[in-house]
């Protein structure tokens, strides 16, 4: 019997991830968590087989995310689930520890895979990110037409809480950095957005990721 716990705060993507999940592995228990503190207590109590983990959930923590659960259960796989540009942040989760990206707009067949990947050998990414990390030319184009393809990791997690309109002291506690260093990734988003306020780079965002 596998366990597997599906961290998603959108009922109506819950049940059909589910739906799907069990045309893939029908014997298992499902798990579901609609924030990350109730998914971090799911991962103190029950050993899972399988976390898929959505990047944009209430109290979610960006990256810090996967080190956290990995501290409760360090062998447990976790897949990320997002609508995020799959081009832009697979290879940072993956870089994080994440053991597979699968994008929110993936087809049921890609679904499927992905699952059936990560449970029997740990490790899922798309064509388009594997391609990537075998050298080809997707990652240098998309620089040139996106700039969040870019942004460090780093980056993107002080983009990320900017954009949450979070301020600098409060970024640089829950990142456990300075606030000169705060400023300094923030000139730098800047930089390479073109903008000089939160105001702008939450258009040029919202634009890109529409």
């Amino acid at each position: 019997m596998k366990h597997i716990l599906l961290v998603e705060d959108h009922s109506i993507v819950r049940l059909a991830t589910l739906f799907i999940i069990r045309d893939v592995v029908p014997a298992f228990t499902p798990w579901e968590a609609d924030n990350f503190s109730d998914a971090l207590h799911i991962v103190s109590v029950q050993k899972l087989d399988l976390i898929i983990l959505d990047i944009n959930i209430p109290d979610g923590e960006g990256f810090q995310m996967i080190g956290k659960l990995r501290r409760l259960q360090p062998d447990v796989p976790i897949m990320m689930f997002s609508g995020m540009d799959e081009e832009v942040y697979a290879m940072h989760y993956l870089k994080a520890g994440a053991n597979g990206f699968l994008s929110k707009s993936s087809s049921t067949r890609e679904i499927r895979t992905a699952i059936t990947a990560v449970l029997m050998h740990g490790r899922y990414v798309s064509d388009l990110v594997q391609h990537s990390l075998l050298g080809g030319n997707i990652v240098p184009k998309l620089r040139q037409d996106n700039p969040l393809a870019a942004l460090s990791q780093r980056e993107l997690e002080v983009m990320d809480l900017l954009l949450q309109g979070k301020w600098t002291k409060e970024i640089a506690t829950f990142l456990n950095i300075t606030g000169s260093s705060v400023s300094t990734y923030k000139a730098r988003i800047f930089e390479k957005f073109g903008v000089t306020t939160v105001i702008e780079l939450y258009q040029r965002v919202s634009l890109l990721r529409d």
